[in-house]
């Protein structure tokens, strides 16, 4: 029984370092998640909570993950983990069984896992831990009380430490879809033999006071305009598909409201994409390295395009901050939470290509990546 109950303790551990790990690497991405859990069950003001929970759970699963391996604390720690996984356990069910959330995010977007995988997943760990912790009182330390608050130590300032990293720059293993190398407008495409939707066209018609529905094929034989009066049409979706392209909703429209997405793409040389979701990062914090970055540019006769949720606030806080007004393009919040992970980031697009990204700690190497681009273009 002691090798079994080492053999799962080392298990479990080990599962919570990584799955901490590859949460930590971006946190934003879990701060996201939760607030879309929020948002179906209508708590929305736990909105400006999120990132806080998120990291510190985050911290929670590394350091409980090394506690369980060195045996420290285990009364503590045991149910600290218990009550973890039933509350995993709950998020993962309601995602299952309500359909209202596709992925859980346990291991971020690196490994995406189904509903039905996360949910199985700890209802397995669920068990190894419900032994854990019957057996809690068995597991005694494996090095001493010194060695071991160390340890724990060190991990709880690794934990925060490469949160706040990242925070400041960007996810050090990018599994975005927006990652260098990509290209957005093919990711912006199905898969290659995805399944899409199945739709079924329906109308709806008023006829003696009462409305009739039906489908495009099944209109009723004595079906006749004087009698029936259209209502409204709508798309149906019968089958679910795959067909879901790994960005959505992208796209750069001007301030009249013109979608130039396709022709941004598509313009021959270099283009820098300068992300500002809104002005709650304030716009003086980087005001002078934007202007470097305009400066660098225009040298090179390369467009600077700021892209915003927020335009008239930008707008108004580009002027108080004495900034060149640039080209401003609106883009929806949510693409640019996913696209920046940072609040400002910059990329530079070659055709589409990404061939450069940075957050808002490295804009200075942005900058120089500028300056190198003179006679490539």
């Amino acid at each position: 029984m002691k090798l079994l109950l080492t053999l799962i303790r080392w298990f479990v551990g080990i599962l919570f370092i990584f799955s901490g790990l590859i949460k930590a690497n971006d946190p934003l991405g879990l701060s996201y998640k939760m607030q879309e859990f929020f948002e179906v069950w209508g708590m929305h003001g736990f909105n400006d909570y999120t990132l806080a929970l998120s990291v510190l759970m985050i911290a929670f699963e590394i350091i409980a993950g090394v506690a369980v391996i060195v045996g420290w604390k285990m009364r503590l720690f045991s149910w600290l983990l218990l009550l973890l996984i039933i509350f995993f356990t709950f998020l993962t069910a309601y995602a299952l069984f309500s359909g209202k959330i596709k992925t859980c995010g346990c291991f971020g977007d690196c490994i995406p896992l189904t509903a039905n995988q996360s949910f199985w997943k700890d209802v397995i760990l669920t068990v190894l831990i419900g032994i854990i912790f019957l057996y809690r009182n068995k597991i005694k330390p494996a090095l001493g009380t010194g060695k071991n608050v160390l340890i724990l130590l060190v991990t709880t300032v690794f934990s925060f430490g490469i949160q706040w990293y990242v925070l400041q720059h960007q996810p050090v293993l990018d599994c975005l879809p927006y990652k260098v190398g990509n290209n957005i407008p093919e990711k912006m495409k199905a898969p290659a033999g995805s399944i899409p939707d199945s739709i079924v066209i329906n109308f709806v018609y008023n006829k003696g006071g009462k409305e009739v529905e039906f489908s495009a094929d099944a209109f009723p034989e004595d079906f006749d305009e004087s009698v029936y009066q259209f209502v409204r049409r709508y798309d149906k979706v019968v089958r679910k598909g795959n067909a879901e392209p790994p960005i959505k909703d992208f796209s750069l429209n001007t301030l009249s409201g013109n979608d130039t997405t396709a022709a941004i793409m598509e313009q021959p040389g270099f283009t820098v994409l300068f992300f500002a979701k809104d002005v709650s990062t304030p716009v003086s914090a980087w005001a002078n390295r934007f202007r470097e970055v305009q400066t660098a540019a225009a040298l090179r006769n390369i467009p600077v395009l700021l892209v915003t949720a927020d335009a008239t606030g930008m707008q108004r806080e580009l002027t108080k901050a004495g900034v060149n007004a640039p080209v401003i393009l609106k883009c929806d919040a949510v693409a640019i939470k996913t696209a920046a992970r940072t609040n400002p980031a910059l990329y530079i697009l070659n055709q589409g290509n990404i061939i450069g990204k940075w957050g808002k700690a490295d804009l200075d190497k942005a900058i120089k990546a500028i300056q190198k681009l003179e006679g490539i273009q």
